[in-house]
This record gives C-alpha cells, sequence and structure tokens, in this order.
C-alpha cells in the first residue's frame, strides 16, 4: 500500500508512540496533584509545554493545549471577537479558502452581529498583505489567514500579513494546521498573535493540538471546569498525548531541512508526471507551495471514483480536506480559484510523508495516468470535447 493522504492524518512516528506508550505506564499521575506522582507528570507537562515553545519562538506560558487544531481555531477566533465586541469592533477580516473550522466559527460569530469580510484570493489560492491593508478599519477586531492551505499547498505571505495587523494594532490569528511541522515558523519574526496546530499532521497522535496565544492575548475559555491551562481549558490534561506531540514536533523540526528536500524532489516529480495528462490542471502555485503537496484537477473525471481506482490498486490519496469527505458539494477552496463545479469533482490530492519515495511516485504518475485515461473513456462530456462537440476547459 501506499499511503498519500498526509494531508488528513500522518502515522505516528516510532518515537512518538514510544513517548506515548512510556508515559502511559509510568507518568500516571494528575498534573493538578500535590502527590510526587502528580508532580511528576506536572514536570513532563511543562517540558512538552518548553518543547512546543521552542519550535514555535515563543515562551511556555504561551502555549495551550488543546484536543487539536478546530478547537484551537475556535478558541482564538471567538477570543478575539468578544474581545473586540467589549470595544464595539465588530469587523473580522479572512479569506474564502480557509478551513472550515475558521469559516463555520465566522458563520456563528455573523449570527452574533459580527461583519465578516471573505477576502478573494488570486488563481492560486494566495491572499495579500495589500488586500488585508486595504479591508481593515477602525472596526476590525481580527485578521485570520491560514498559512498553507490543507487542500491545495499554497503558502500565504504570513510575515507580510502579521507585519500589516502589527502596524495597525489588530490581532492576528493564523491557521497553521498543514504548516507546522513542514515548514519553518517563528510566531515573532512572523508578527502572530495567536496560532493554531495539530499534532496528527506531523506524524503525533490524534486528539491533541496546540494554541499559541502571545501575552497579552485576552482568551475565553471554550471548556469550564477547573483551572487547567491556566483558566483557559478545563479538565485534566490528556499528558501522554501531549508528550508525543512534542516529541513529534521536536523531531519534525529537527528534520525540516533534509525531508523538505526529499519531498520537494518527489513533489515536483509528481506534478511534472500528472501535468504531462491532457486536459489536466495544477491547483495552486508550481514552487510557492508546502513540499509535500500535489493538487490536480483532471477534466471529465469524476474524483470518487478516481480515488475508489486507485484505492484498489494500492494508492491511498484524497480529493481534498478530509473534514469534508462524503459531501457531494465541490471544493469551496477549488471554487475559489476559478475552478468551475464540474472541474472541481475532477481534484486529486497527494501529500508526502518522510516515508513516501521516488519509486512510488513513478507508480502513482502511471496508474493516475492509466485511471484518468479509462475513466474518461465512459465519460459522455468527454467524449463530445474529443469529437469537437463541445471545447475542453484546460
Amino acid at each position: 500500500m501506499i499511503y498519500i493522504d498526509n494531508a488528513a492524518t500522518t502515522p505516528v512516528s516510532p518515537l512518538a508512540a514510544k513517548a506515548v506508550s512510556e508515559c502511559m505506564t509510568s507518568i500516571f499521575g494528575n498534573p493538578s496533584s500535590l502527590h510526587s506522582a502528580g508532580q511528576r507528570a506536572a514536570q513532563v507537562l511543562f517540558e512538552a509545554r518548553q518543547t512546543v515553545a521552542q519550535c514555535l519562538g515563543c515562551t511556555a506560558r504561551e502555549i495551550y493545549f488543546t484536543s487539536g487544531g478546530s478547537e484551537a481555531d475556535n478558541q482564538a477566533i471567538r477570543s478575539a471577537a468578544h474581545a473586540g465586541k467589549k470595544k464595539n469592533k465588530l469587523h473580522i477580516i479572512s479569506a474564502k479558502t480557509e478551513h472550515h473550522a475558521v469559516l463555520r466559527t465566522l458563520e456563528r460569530l455573523k449570527t452574533e452581529g459580527f461583519d465578516v469580510q471573505l477576502l478573494d484570493t488570486d488563481e492560486n489560492g494566495a491572499v495579500t498583505a495589500q488586500q488585508v491593508r486595504d479591508a481593515i478599519t477602525d472596526e476590525t477586531c481580527l485578521v485570520t489567514v491560514m498559512y498553507a492551505n490543507n487542500e491545495i499547498g499554497t503558502v500565504n505571505p504570513i510575515a507580510d500579513i502579521g507585519a500589516v495587523c502589527r502596524e495597525k494594532g489588530v490581532p492576528f490569528h493564523t491557521d497553521a494546521v498543514q504548516a507546522s511541522g513542514h515548514i519553518p515558523i517563528d510566531v515573532q519574526k512572523d508578527s502572530i498573535d495567536m496560532l493554531s496546530l495539530s499534532a496528527h499532521k506531523f506524524h503525533g497522535p490524534k486528539g491533541v493540538g496546540v494554541l499559541f496565544a502571545r501575552k497579552g492575548t485576552a482568551l475565553e475559555s471554550l471548556i469550564d471546569g477547573g483551572a487547567q491551562e491556566r483558566g483557559k481549558r478545563a479538565g485534566t490534561e490528556n499528558i501522554p498525548a501531549i508528550v508525543g506531540m512534542a516529541q513529534a514536533l521536536k523531531e519534525s523540526c529537527g528534520e525540516m531541512d533534509s525531508i523538505a528536500a526529499q519531498q520537494i524532489a518527489i513533489r515536483d516529480r509528481l506534478i511534472e508526471g500528472l501535468a504531462r495528462i491532457p486536459h489536466s490542471a495544477l491547483n495552486g502555485y508550481r514552487q510557492k507551495r508546502l513540499p509535500n503537496n500535489v493538487s490536480f484537477c483532471f477534466e471529465d473525471v469524476e474524483g470518487e471514483s478516481l480515488l475508489m481506482m486507485l484505492d484498489e490498486k494500492g494508492i491511498c490519496a484524497s480529493s481534498g480536506s478530509a473534514c469534508t469527505s462524503g459531501s457531494l458539494e465541490p471544493s469551496h477552496v477549488l471554487l475559489a480559484i476559478g475552478r468551475t463545479r464540474e472541474t472541481a469533482q475532477g481534484s486529486l490530492r497527494l501529500s508526502l510523508s518522510k516515508y513516501n519515495t521516488m519509486q512510488e511516485a513513478e507508480y502513482i504518475i502511471q496508474t493516475v495516468t492509466q485511471t484518468v485515461e479509462y475513466l474518461r473513456s465512459f465519460s459522455p462530456a468527454w467524449k463530445d470535447k474529443v469529437s469537437g462537440i463541445k471545447p475542453y476547459v484546460f
């Protein structure tokens, strides 16, 4: 089996799995307890917080552990919005290509009276700092723009956007779930006030994530109860998962340069090979994209059929975000960059991990090429285009 759906989730690294296992068996105390077992757990928790902070370029007290990226997004956005509301600032700026964890949170805030402005992107799915500058008003309480797109891999100019927000005195949040552990992130240099990440995107366990919130940020708790996470997230901390996440992030950041170089070589070969399929289109920038992301649309190919046939041939891939799997609607990201509803339905996302090889890439190119040709042979729309009755889209 070739697993190339790492944007959905990654296999847990052996070192992270070992850390989780050892913690479950030997560090079982409650970190809020005063006895030695509890204090040992508290020490391990603190060390994990320090490790994550070092990877992001912040202090340990600015790290809050969550259940994942979606919770972190919700807490960051709701906190900034409600803090703004107290100052009669109800304007929020984001982008049309954001993850649904952001977009649906913003939809809920609209029912509370907030004015949400979703910026258009260019044809590759990016927004610019100038767009953000032009959109900011005296009523803006938050800008939230993702670091890198989960479907098409486009990397936004986060440092430039952060600089504009800092200049204008507007809080800046970024969903860095797909970027963390894959490209360098420094919240200080990037002028980021809040950042979300999720462990299972960089070979950590599922069900654990991080919200970075700069010192002085007014956070509100989504979960009431005890005083854990400095009173901002009640509930006994999931020490094994947190420790596993810290290990995975440290490991990913430590080998980032070498793994990125390996992935870029494979990514570029996949793009080169799949671009040779007639009437196909790469989604996102050719270069300004995540090192492990390849996204294509194939004209007159139904994405679900393509995925099923690839699975039968040993390739585990996806058509886009795993969070919208099963939806009959085409990707909002692909529609936002100008794809038609029909071509958006024929998308394929390949997302690499450090375990993928160039040999696998060659098999994928061959198999996708053959499968697209086979599926088109049954398509009436494709036959109309081949015969000249209808024009091609790409």
